[in-house]
């Protein structure tokens, strides 16, 4: 939403946006101009967080390991070496709305959360009861690492062998942001040398990945076509999310899910 879009559209006070990111339309002229956007952003959060919730407790108990393992060898190997939840420690790259959901939806398990985000302070951190390091120390502490960085020009292949190779054995490389943010290549190289690690990727680069890519044949990866986000009916709970918004809009009330300029760059 350029300068030429907003020229077309003189009349324009507010946008509602039934998605996610709001990062490919919101410009300068469009912040400069003072229309009103809010997003369903946070309630595209709650199947996100789901999702990675719940595949960060498949791998802490190697679930894709284990069930691979099974079906090759037709029984159950008698050695089954396994972490578990109680005492592990999980690493959100990043502290966005869909990590901080995610990191809700674990608080009732025994587990440290340690998280990499320059932009998080340390009072607040303390506040969350999660533990700021950094990012090669994220990787190296942990059982599961989950992404949830935004796309931005900083974070394209912020991920890739310097900290894949720091990976404890067994460990798990969750992806549900976007597949720019990791070396692709370098992941492959890593996962080819460490079939011991476990890669959840909902998300590539491209996407889907191209037909000879290792990443359909390495036992150790676990693709899903982008379907963290909401989908189905979870798309109407963001539709529903709008039209209240803009019933708030009409009646003169503060808007639930209102983004100033301020915030956007926060946003994941």
């Amino acid at each position: 939403m350029d300068e030429d879009f907003l020229k077309a559209a003189p009349a324009l006070k507010a946008i509602f946006y039934a998605g996610g990111t709001v990062r490919y339309f919101a410009t300068e002229a469009l912040w400069a101009r003072g229309v009103r956007l809010t997003t369903a952003q946070a309630i595209n959060a709650i199947p996100v967080s789901e999702f990675a919730a719940s595949a960060i407790l498949l791998g802490l108990k190697r679930f894709w390991h284990h069930a691979d393992a099974t079906r090759r060898h037709r029984t159950f190997a008698s050695n089954r070496p396994l972490h578990g939840a109680y005492g592990s420690r999980v690493g959100l790259l990043s502290y966005g709305i869909i990590a901080r959901q995610t990191r809700a939806r674990l608080r009732a398990l025994e587990i440290e959360v340690l998280v990499y985000d320059p932009y998080l302070d340390e009072t607040e951190a303390a506040a969350e009861g999660i533990r700021k390091v950094s990012l090669d120390d994220l990787f190296s502490a942990c059982d599961v690492v989950s992404v949830h960085t935004p796309l931005i020009p900083e974070t394209v292949g912020l991920v890739g062998r310097r900290q894949l190779e720091r990976m404890k054995p067994g460990a798990v490389f969750l992806n549900t942001a976007r597949g720019e943010i990791v070396n692709e290549p370098e992941l492959i190289a890593v996962l080819t040398l460490r079939p011991d690690l476990q890669a959840v990727l909902d998300v590539t680069a491209p996407e889907p990945p191209l037909p000879d890519s290792p990443l359909y044949t390495l036992p150790n990866v676990v693709l899903t076509p982008h379907i963290a986000g909401s989908v189905g009916p979870e798309c109407l709970r963001m539709g529903h999310a709008m039209a209240d918004e803009f019933e708030r809009y009409r009646a003169g009330a503060d808007l639930r899910w209102e983004i100033s300029v301020d915030r956007s760059a926060l946003l994941a």
